[in-house]
């Protein structure tokens, strides 16, 4: 542009045009001199924004998910508060017991302890409150869950045993119908002593109810505690109790406690249809914790887990509030989930909390209303935490209006600008769109390539499990210099074609002043196309009703609100300038308080839940899991880095970006291949299993000889070599292809060993599947009696492509009725567990279908399992001497995993054919 020189009476008002021009000409060109010397933005400007960024959000992360309150000795937390210490006696007790899974007698031992314990609570509640006691013997029952992880499965339990203790107050008859539940399990996996999953919640309900029961005189409604087991086999402690307790109609709250992890913040991931609790427990508690993004996850099925929360609001209808452990995840259900790794402060973070909330709740007029089923349907609510410290709860009526009017101003602003600026102004902003687009393609692409080539140069192809924040050079390195790079190009589109427009009809090159006007201007398109990608996402979660839908509000208001403030203005005829950092700075403050803490424990729980993602050992590549941390980390940064990229551009930082993230990635690369961090350490293992199996399906009668092999194969993605080093002697062979069938899930690489495996077994123990009669005719029934010897657990598949309906009895009590199946992949699965009286010998009715013809597959999987009618396999927790030996022998970086699905250390497999 060209400043019009002011006319005066003077003689160079007559002076010829051509001289005036040459003139201005000249003025123009020391102004572009000018122009020319000065630089852009210094790299270190931009540095200093990306270091502060960067440490900001790590301030974040650890006020929000790794302070905790210091541990209180009894003499301090007095009568009526909580005391970690004496907690931690709880959890120091019922880990010694060693693992205690269901039918163990390391179980018994751990719920008469948890009983004496209850005994003394009564005696020391106040006079004015009733504490009874009740060990809850279940009778035999069958779960069957409609979705989750249990959808085509019966499960079956027999012999439970819960104890149970009610605080009522004392003159208060009403506060007996109505009551809060607060609910544990004591049961572990076979694999470890549990003392995050979940001692640790027993220990804090047992801390808990000794609190309560000097508070509950004032008390309007009573509060239930219940210690259950069977939860680790299929939530059959919680639906047990459920259905047979006779305090279970009075409850019209429950409360879960778990963990996925040990200690840390035990944090609030799902909540019920009913915003009563989680309002109830911001208002009240000290250290508040939880986040609706967790709840979206939990229940979008991204996260394969259950709790008995589930039971509660599935099973009872009821709502309420679901807290859990999360530190260190990756030790979860492994020998690691050890009392060492409990952080101190994590017991007194859960307990004042529910203390808090538990004086409240028990206070509270509205819960005698009636549970969540049996009232109108109540709004859900939108729920985090800031910096633990505050929680923001409001419901999603208020959230829906509030994101469609933001929605709506955003669309009116846009649609208000795209018409003052005209047809460039529109092309400006699909450019700036292609920006976005191409950031996320070259981010996701470079992520996706370290990914896909780390399983070749590394040992294991997850290698950064005991190491988490590695992924910061492994993946956001690359992620980040492929976001530059997608952006970059934008930017120069951008500027190309603003160029292109201004210098239209006219025959001279554009000036310096006039490219570096573009050059801000593209910068201006880049930052504001930073808000179109969250108003898209804004208007995607709102949509679908996400609660996690308040990031995207954050990360849209609050930078476009920076941007009008600093920036903007209502003229068209503006002069271009550089974006202030104090724009930056503003608008990113709120969104990075708010959410930076959530994104990084997102990526950290990803990561390690990583060491169990293989449910079905060998069936997924090597490098998915890695494609998945990679595809997390680049979402994150194209989203939290959209706005500062904007401003690297016209900086001299460029260079000095690329080059360090190459160098970056580079020495992160050469410390994992080089093994100076390794994969796995003895506190965070690889999880590989160790069964010894014996097969009498080959004939399938148990005359024949059995096939006993031990197998080893693992959940964590990747081969067995490293394993494999000290076990050379024992004839073992690592092969993909030869598929084992444990009736819940195949194994399709692993390594196995038939020499010496002989021993530790018999033939009494094997399982029998025996055909009692087969009556055909229009309607075909089948009676298989099925007697499973020394196992009280045992899965069983049945084939229901041929198979109509069936019934189960045991010790000719009905067990499972006809009616209400679902299948899974043609099959409908029986988990059965119980306590060492629990029911041996079972009686399965089957109905087949009216003129069932079987289908052949291609598939060889899936072919050789239509010949198939049943398929049982049987669980002992015994170790036999070739099975010792291997796990003695194996590196200290390994450990055996649990969980419902998976077998002990020895199972038996027998199956029955369609051909009777």
């Amino acid at each position: 542009m060209r400043r019009r020189r002011s006319e005066n009476t003077s003689s160079s008002n007559n002076q010829p045009e051509p001289a005036q021009e040459e003139e201005e000409e000249e003025e123009e060109e020391r102004t572009n001199k000018d122009r020319r010397g000065r630089p852009h933005r210094s790299a270190f400007v931009w540095f200093s924004l990306l270091i502060l960024l960067f440490n900001g959000s790590w301030a974040v992360f650890h006020l929000q998910f790794e302070r905790l309150p210091d541990p209180l000795p009894p003499d301090r937390a007095g009568k009526r508060g909580f005391s970690e210490v004496s907690a931690m006696a709880h959890v120091t007790a019922l880990t010694a017991f060693g693992p205690h899974p269901v039918g163990s007698d390391a179980l018994d031992l751990a719920v008469q302890y948890v009983l004496e314990a209850a005994e003394k609570i009564k005696k020391t509640a106040h006079w004015e409150v009733d504490v009874e006691v009740d060990l809850f013997r279940a009778e035999p029952g069958v779960n069957r869950l409609v979705g989750g992880l249990f959808k085509g499965k019966s499960l079956v339990y027999a012999d439970l045993k819960h104890v149970v203790l009610r605080i009522v107050p004392k003159y208060l008859t009403e506060a007996r119908e109505n009551a809060i539940l607060v609910s544990s399990h004591i049961d572990t996996v076979f694999s470890t002593g549990g003392a995050g999953d979940c001692s640790s919640c027993v220990a804090v309900m047992l801390e808990l109810a000794r609190g309560v029961s000097n508070w509950a005189h004032g008390f309007k409604n009573s509060v239930i505690f219940l210690f259950n087991t069977g939860e680790e086999e299929g939530l059959n402690g919680a639906h047990s109790f459920i259905t047979q307790h006779p305090w279970s109609g009075t409850i019209h709250s429950a409360v879960d406690l778990e963990a996925i992890g040990v200690g840390g913040k035990s944090s609030i991931f799902q909540t019920g249809s009913d915003p009563w609790a989680i309002e109830s427990f911001a208002r009240v508690a000290k250290y508040p914790s939880g986040q609706v993004i967790a709840q979206d996850l939990f229940l979008s099925g991204a996260i394969k887990s259950a709790t008995d929360f589930q039971v509660y609001k599935e099973v009872a209808g009821l709502s309420g509030l679901d807290f859990a452990y999360a530190d260190t995840s990756a030790v979860y259900h492994t020998k690691n989930d050890k009392l060492k790794l409990l952080k101190p402060g994590s017991l007194q973070h859960l307990g004042e909390n529910m203390l808090a909330f538990l004086l409240q709740a028990g206070s509270s007029s509205y819960i005698a209303k009636g549970k969540a089923s049996e009232t109108e349907p109540v709004e859900k609510a939108i729920y985090f935490d800031i910096l633990g410290m505050y929680m923001v709860v409001y419901r999603e009526r208020l959230a829906s209006l509030l994101h469609n009017s933001v929605v709506l101003q955003a669309l009116l602003i846009w649609t208000t600008s795209l018409f003052m600026g005209g047809y460039t102004a529109a092309i400006s902003l699909g450019l700036s769109f292609l920006s976005i687009l191409l950031m996320w393609f070259f981010s996701l692409s470079l992520s996706a390539l370290v990914a896909f080539l780390l399983p070749m140069v590394c040992s294991f192809p997850i290698s950064y499990i005991a190491n988490p924040w590695v992924v910061v050079g492994l993946f956001g390195a690359p992620a980040v210099l492929g976001a530059l790079t997608g952006q970059h190009i934008g930017f120069l589109v951008i500027q190309k074609y603003l160029c292109h427009v201004i210098s239209r009809g006219k025959s001279k090159p554009l000036t310096a002043i006039q490219v570096n006007f573009m050059s801000w201007e593209a910068e201006r398109w880049l930052f504001k196309a930073g808000f179109v990608q969250w108003l898209i996402i804004l208007i995607i979660g709102n949509y679908v009703k996400a609660g996690s839908s308040y990031i995207a509000l954050l990360w849209l208001v609050s930078p476009a609100f920076a941007y009008g403030l600093a920036e903007a203005t209502l003229t068209p005829a503006r002069a271009p300038r550089q974006l202030k950092i104090i724009t930056l700075l503003l608008g990113l403050t709120v969104p990075v308080l708010v959410s930076a803490g959530v994104f990084i424990q997102l990526v950290g729980s990803i990561t390690a839940n990583l060491v169990r993602f293989d449910r079905s050992p060998g069936s997924t590549p090597d490098w998915l899991g890695n494609m998945i941390t990679a595809a997390a980390v680049s979402a994150v940064v194209c989203l939290t880095l959209v706005y500062l990229l904007s401003y690297v551009h016209l900086s001299g930082a460029k260079k000095s970006v690329v080059l360090s993230t190459c160098a970056l990635f580079g020495l992160t690369l050469s410390l994992i291949s080089a093994g100076i961090l390794p994969a796995f350490t003895e506190d965070i293992s690889r999880t590989v299993n160790v069964v010894h199996v014996v097969d009498t399906s080959g004939g399938f009668t148990a005359d024949q000889k059995p096939l006993s092999h031990v197998y080893i194969f693992s959940n964590t993605p990747g081969k067995l070599t490293n394993e494999m080093g000290g076990l050379k002697d024992e004839g073992i062979v690592c092969e993909k292809g030869r598929i084992l069938d444990l009736v819940t899930f195949t194994v399709e690489y692993g390594c196995w060993s038939t020499e010496e495996s002989e021993s530790g077994w018999s033939k009494e123990d094997i399982p029998l599947l025996h055909v009692e009669s087969d009556l055909t005719g229009e309607s075909r029934k089948t009676v298989v009696s099925i007697d499973t010897k020394v196992s009280n657990r045992w899965a069983l598949a049945i084939n229901t492509k041929e198979i109509e309906d069936f019934e189960l009895e045991g010790n000719e009590e009905e067990m499972v009725p006809v009616g209400d199946k679902t299948s899974i992949d043609g099959w409908h699965t029986i988990q059965f567990s119980g306590g060492k009286d629990s029911p041996k010998q079972f009686k399965l009715t089957l109905f087949w279908f009216k003129n069932a013809t079987r289908t052949l597959h291609k598939e060889n999987k899936q072919m050789r399992d239509s010949n198939l009618l049943l398929k049982l396999r049987t669980d002992v927790n015994r170790i036999t001497p070739k099975t010792a030996r291997i796990l003695d022998k194996l590196p200290p970086w390994v450990s055996q995993f649990g969980k419902s699905t998976s077998p002990y250390t020895l199972a038996f497999l027998n199956k029955l054919p369609v051909d009777l």
